[in-house]
Parts: structure tokens; C-alpha cells; sequence
């Protein structure tokens, strides 16, 4: 009996072996602009291809075809070598840039003569053209794995792409964090933005203050629920180490995504207020925040050594990371501590800060910290980015605004674009992935913190509606969604808010809005799914059926 039932799995492998699957690039997320067959060409077996190749001795190439060749495997088993060149009458999957091509991170598929060719711009374009060809294969092995007689292109519709990341209300793992960024790259991502240190938790260590990890990393407990008044009684927290830190930037570089760090400021320190209590306009004691929400301790701008700290954070921020913005956040800083703090006073009235009935002199002051801290970024070359509340600081037009508050939306754009500030859109309404993805009773869902942003709701977002003026369109620079972590306590469930909502994303950040259908989109959803069960990630299937 064991003998048949050997038999019997080896005659079904054999069967599936044998059975003739084909590549369909006109079911991947995100849809690529066109695909079309190429007249007189054959399909091309991928099983009957002898290597990948990359043309050109350089190490993008090269690591963009050993990326390659292991997609191929873990969606085919298929194994294809990689090598410098190779004969033009080997078949192969040939990589390459193409100097014709104008857009830097658009791509080029094209099928035939026995042969398959990826090609870019530059190698980032060549790497979104690796992971369409990823996504658009079978999931499965086989002796006849064809890959059909086309030619695919898409060059993406912003140029900013991101996906952010909050580590400070709760810690995820260096593995983790490389994940997120592995899933923004099949879901053809280019900014990582990075939310390291807030009320809750500071999570780099930096060498002058070694206080902000020893004390500022770590709360002494975590409220339960919505702010109830009651706590977990457990000390929580942790932070990453300078190599660690470099280690993870390596790894979205090699993927092609900037990492941009956000270290909140002048509110949302309370951690970092907790390990300097001088750095606040009472002096303590302070405690590195157990609830969520807006607090009234922020940084004293009266006192000259808060911007030493500042500019001494920045600087170590600005080693670790080579971005060419630096986020300073910039939102959420209450005014309560300030309007009494002598220093603050002082700072106001040497300045000559005088509120004029829609902002109080509180309000300049947060302007006057702003533009000190971005006069410190530019010296080193550097660009900041921040929360639209930065639009009321009178920030240099090289700023660059990300705007979230969607109950004001196009009020802000506007006002940012006249004042020649670049925009990246990023509304609360429907672009915050801790929000609920279903209207499901809360016995059925996670504990989160409200809200509802379901995946339909993502895409049909647009970003730049048609009441705009061309010139507010014109300073679009790019879509982002966030993820909060109040109540995001496991990797899990920080896999669930995101997917399938990064897939209605990507789309909405490559896909001219003409070219939209949710419907297709769900049909082509269907594919990318078994890519996440492939790898094991949670994603949440309301309205997937």
C-alpha cells in the first residue's frame, strides 16, 4: 500500500511537472501602462533559459540579477544562474539599461527570439521591471513555465512613493523592519519613512546623550485601551543600535528605497524630556509617556541649549542616514507650557514676535524653532521635510510638506503650493493604515484606534483632484500612507493593516487616474495574494471575495 501511495504522488508531481503554465503580465498589481504582443515572436520557455544576464560590470546590475534569479526560483523552483554576458544565440534573460529611455524609473519587458529582456533608464528602472516579471509568473513548478510573446512598460506617475513606519509606541525587530521594506519593494516603493523616536519610546542611541536609550527608550508600563486609566504593569521597549541602523539602511538601498528618519519635534519629546528634564520648560520630572495622545510638555525654545540638542541629534541622525531630506515633523505641539515659561517669553520678546489675531506669539515661536533647525539642516546639505503644520512657520520653499490633515486638505495644498512648497499627500481619510478596514462588529476585528479606511476607499483616492489649479497639481510630488502602532502590538497584526491596502497604494502611485478599475484591480489582486501566502504575511480579505 505504501509502495502505491508513492507511486501515486510521484505520477501527480510528475503530472504537474509537466503541465504548461503561463507568465501573465495583464494580472500584476500595479497595472502596468501597456501590453502588447510583439508581432512574429515565439513564447519563450523559461525552463529552457541558461542564465541571466547583466551586461555591464557593475554592482547594481549584478545585484539586481541575483535578486532576479532568486524570485524566479522561490516562484518556479527554477534555477538560472547569473553572469556578466553571454552569447547572443543563448537563450537567457538578458538585463540592461537602455540610455533611449527618459523616465529614471521606468521599465521596458520585452519577449522573444528565445531570449527575454529588462531593461531601464537607470538600475532602479531595471529592478521595477524584475518585479513585475516576479509578479506576473506562476507560483508553481514546472517543466513548462511560458512566458507569453510581449512587451510591457509602465513608468510610474509620482516620484515619491512611501510608506511610513511608527516604531515608537511600539518596537518591532530588526527582521521585521527589513520586511516591511522587502514587501514596499514588490510593491514597487522608493521611501521608507521612518518614525524613530516620540512620547512613547526613543529608539536610536545617540553618543552625547546616552541617557535618550538608557531612559528615553524604555516606559515603566502601557495604557490599556483607549487611554482607560488602566495599565499593563510592564516595562517596555528597546531601540536600535548604530550598526543595526546601518544595516537596515543598507538593506533598503539594495532595494532601491531611501529611508527617510522622522525624529518629531518641538512636541512629541516627551521621552526625550523624560532622559534631559532641562530640555523643558519645567524641568521635570518628566516620564517617557504611558498613554497615547497630544501632551502639553514639548521643548523649551527659550533656552538655547534645547537647539544644541537639536543640532546635535541631527548631526548623528544625519550619519546614519543619507537621505537628502530629514523629517522634523513639526505637528501636534501644544502652546500650554510655552505662554508661561519666562525663557519662552523672553525668546518672543527679543525677537519681536507679535501675534496678529489668527496666530498668537506662541504660534510664531514654533516658527522661529522651525526655521533654526532648517537653517542647521541646509548647512549640512541637507533638506527637511515636515507635518503641514509647517506651513504656518515661514520655512524655506525647499521644504517639503506632507499633508495629512484631510478635514483641510485642499486648503493646505493650496496654501503650500503658493508658497512654492513641494507636497506629498498623506490624509488621515483614507491613507492611515492603522484605521479599521471593515465595518464588521468589534468582536470580529482587532482593538484599534478607529476609523475606517477600507481598500476600496484607497483607491479611489486621488491626490490630486481636477478643482485643483495646474500649479497646486504641479507641486504633487508624491502619495504616502502611515501606520501608526498605538495599538499595533504584534507583527501580525502590523501585516494586517497594511495588505492588501500597500497593493491599492502602489496603484494609486503609479497608475495614471484614467486607468483605474477597481474592479480589475481586485480580479488582479487575486495573483498578489498568493505572493503574501507564499511568504506568510497576514493580510485581511474583507471584501476580497
Amino acid at each position: 500500500m505504501r509502495i502505491l501511495f508513492l507511486s501515486l504522488l510521484s505520477v501527480l508531481f510528475m503530472s504537474a511537472k509537466a503541465q504548461t503554465v503561463e507568465a501573465d503580465f495583464d494580472n500584476i498589481v500595479p497595472l502596468p501602462d501597456a501590453v502588447t504582443q510583439v508581432a512574429g515572436a515565439q513564447p519563450v520557455n523559461l525552463n529552457k533559459l541558461e542564465c541571466i544576464c547583466y551586461g555591464v560590470n557593475d554592482e547594481l546590475m549584478i545585484r539586481n540579477a541575483r535578486f532576479l534569479s532568486a524570485y524566479i526560483e522561490e516562484m518556479t523552483g527554477e534555477k538560472l544562474p547569473v553572469q556578466i554576458d553571454c552569447s547572443r544565440n543563448i537563450p537567457a534573460i538578458l538585463l540592461g539599461i537602455n540610455k533611449k529611455m527618459t523616465a529614471p524609473e521606468g521599465y521596458v519587458i520585452e519577449v522573444g527570439k528565445k531570449s527575454i529582456r529588462i531593461e531601464g533608464a537607470t538600475p532602479k528602472g531595471v529592478f521595477y521591471g524584475i518585479q513585475a516579471f516576479r509578479k506576473a509568473l506562476p507560483q508553481v513548478s514546472s517543466d513548462r513555465v511560458v512566458i507569453p510573446p510581449v512587451r510591457v512598460s509602465a513608468t510610474p506617475r509620482f516620484g515619491y512613493r512611501g510608506l511610513h513606519f511608527d516604531v515608537s509606541r511600539h518596537f518591532f525587530s530588526v527582521d521585521f523592519v527589513k520586511q516591511y521594506i522587502d514587501m514596499m519593494a514588490l510593491h514597487q516603493m522608493n521611501t521608507f519613512h521612518w518614525h524613530i523616536t516620540d512620547d512613547q519610546g526613543w529608539r536610536f542611541p545617540v553618543a552625547k546623550y546616552p541617557r535618550l536609550t538608557e531612559v528615553g527608550a524604555w516606559r515603566d508600563e502601557t495604557v490599556i485601551g483607549r487611554n482607560a486609566g488602566l495599565y499593563d504593569h510592564q516595562r517596555y521597549g528597546g531601540f536600535y543600535t548604530t550598526e543595526q541602523i546601518r544595516d537596515i539602511v543598507r538593506y533598503a538601498q539594495e532595494r532601491y528605497i531611501t529611508i527617510i528618519p522622522e525624529i518629531d519635534m518641538p512636541g512629541h519629546m516627551e521621552a526625550a524630556l523624560a532622559a534631559y528634564p532641562e530640555l523643558g520648560c519645567t524641568g521635570g520630572p518628566y516620564e517617557v509617556e504611558k498613554n497615547w495622545g497630544v501632551f502639553d510638555d514639548v521643548l523649551c525654545p527659550g533656552k538655547e541649549q534645547t537647539f544644541q540638542f537639536i543640532c546635535d541629534v541631527l548631526d548623528e541622525v544625519m550619519a546614519l542616514f543619507p537621505s537628502e531630506y530629514i523629517h522634523i515633523g513639526g505637528d501636534e505641539s501644544p502652546r500650554t507650557r510655552w505662554k508661561v515659561c519666562p525663557q519662552c517669553q523672553k525668546r518672543i520678546s527679543d525677537e519681536g514676535l507679535q501675534g496678529d489675531g489668527k496666530r498668537s506669539a506662541e504660534d510664531l515661536l514654533q516658527g522661529y524653532f522651525t526655521r533654526r533647525v532648517e537653517k542647521f539642516v541646509q548647512s549640512r546639505g541637507r533638506k527637511i521635510i515636515g507635518w503641514d503644520e509647517l506651513i504656518d512657520c515661514n520655512v524655506d520653499a525647499s521644504a517639503t510638506i506632507m499633508n495629512w490633515r484631510s478635514w483641510q486638505s485642499k486648503e493646505d495644498v493650496i496654501r503650500a503650493a503658493e508658497r512654492g512648497h513641494d507636497i506629498i499627500k498623506v490624509p488621515t481619510d483614507p491613507l492611515y493604515f492603522d484605521y479599521y478596514q471593515t465595518h464588521d462588529s468589534v468582536w470580529n476585528r482587532p482593538f484599534l484606534i478607529g476609523g475606517f479606511c477600507p481598500l476600496e476607499n484607497v483607491y479611489a483616492y486621488e491626490p490630486a483632484p481636477a478643482d485643483l489649479s495646474p500649479e497646486a497639481k504641479s507641486h504633487i510630488i508624491g502619495v504616502q500612507a502611515n501606520l501608526w502602532t498605538e495599538y499595533i502590538v504584534t507583527e501580525e497584526l502590523a501585516e494586517y493593516q497594511i495588505l492588501p491596502r500597500i497593493a491599492a497604494l502602489c496603484e494609486l502611485q503609479w497608475l495614471q487616474p484614467e486607468k483605474k478599475n477597481y474592479q480589475a484591480f481586485l480580479r488582479r489582486l487575486r495573483h498578489l495574494i498568493d505572493l503574501y501566502c507564499l511568504y506568510g504575511w497576514t493580510y485581511c480579505d474583507a471584501g476580497l471575495q
